[in-house]
């Protein structure tokens, strides 16, 4: 893969293509960011960020983490030590994943957003932002908690660490599309240019195909799952013959999120994929391509409970170094 393909592989949007383009005509060196409120453990919504992160660092570019200690304080997660605590565990978890130890930094958040020239640019962007255009872009990332002061701000700041990194992108998942939006929007008041940006997709809830899955709900994989814990999610996971489920009887549109995880989780970083089969039932399948894997399981080539059971031996296979290192930092 050239560069723009490696930068553009299963993004559900960039903003803009031409300024991706640009960017990936000269990639190399170039600085990227994700920034994670620190939880302690990874689950697949943090991989497939992490994901998109292995493809910039194939493309040439570094790569910065910043481990939001200061925006996981504003929305309740704990103490700074509790939460820097966990961050440690979220930086050994990444580099076990597979990002290039010599292309990643990691940053805390109050390394920089205490800082007097941070906090006045803070105040700036408080005393220009209305109440509403600040709670619409921390909306998809809010839910349905009741909106705090904190709340407000948390986008704000957002919009200054793509600055105050020495960014050349910013990459998030989906519900970060309107936090990217604003930055787009007010990093030019204060004289700063504004960045590219790269958003993944959200991963189908794995019970019904509905919505998003979600931690919060106890139905993600996360690198604390055992083999059969993750072989357990998975066997039951929601996986019709087709990658365009019918909606749900009250109308609910689904997605195929055993296809998803596929997709985005495993083609990106297995060159192969094996279907293990016994000869009656027509042998071993083997894919290098997502496209043959989705077209075989609609046609019926492939059976979704062959799908589900080669899904999680891969997505094991993946977590697994992650599993461990987290297994031995808390020996």
């Amino acid at each position: 893969m050239d560069a723009y393909e490696l930068l553009t592989r299963n993004a559900e949007e960039v903003v803009t293509d031409e300024e991706i383009r640009d960017l990936a005509a000269d990639a190399a060196g170039k600085r990227a960011y994700v920034g994670y409120e620190p939880s302690g453990v990874l689950h697949l919504g943090h991989l497939l960020t992490a994901n998109k992160l292995i493809d910039l660092q194939e493309a040439g570019m570094e790569v910065v983490i910043l481990l939001a200690d200061v925006h996981a304080y504003l929305n309740e997660k704990g103490s700074f030590e509790d939460i820097r605590e966990t961050a440690e565990q979220m930086k050994a978890q990444f580099l076990a994943y597979g990002l290039d130890e010599e292309l990643t930094e990691f940053v805390y958040g109050s390394e920089f957003q205490l800082e007097d020239d941070y906090t006045l640019d803070l105040h700036h962007l408080e005393r220009e932002t209305t109440m509403n255009r600040a709670q619409r872009a921390m909306a998809e990332i809010q839910g349905d908690e009741t909106a705090k002061v904190s709340h407000l701000v948390y986008p704000l700041m957002q919009t200054l660490d793509i600055e105050y990194l020495d960014l050349d992108l910013a990459v998030g998942g989906l519900d970060q599309r309107k936090v990217h939006m604003l930055a787009r929007e007010k990093l030019p008041e204060l004289d700063y240019e504004v960045r590219p940006a790269i958003h993944t997709p959200i991963v189908a809830n794995l019970t019904d195909g509905e919505g998003k899955m979600s931690s919060s709900e106890g139905i993600t994989i996360s690198m604390e799952d055992s083999t059969d814990d993750l072989e357990d999610k998975v066997n039951s996971a929601y996986c019709p013959p087709t990658r365009d489920p019918e909606p749900s009887e009250d109308g609910t549109e689904r997605e195929n999120p055993v296809l998803e995880l596929f997709e985005y989780h495993v083609f990106p970083r297995f060159d192969e994929i094996i279907i293990e089969r016994p000869e009656k039932y027509g042998g071993d399948l083997t894919y290098e391509d997502y496209e043959d894997l989705a077209a075989d399981l609609e046609s019926g080539e492939l059976h979704p409970a062959d799908a589900k059971g080669t899904l999680a031996t891969y997505l094991d296979e993946l977590i697994a170094p992650g599993r461990e290192k987290l297994h031995e930092l808390r020996d």
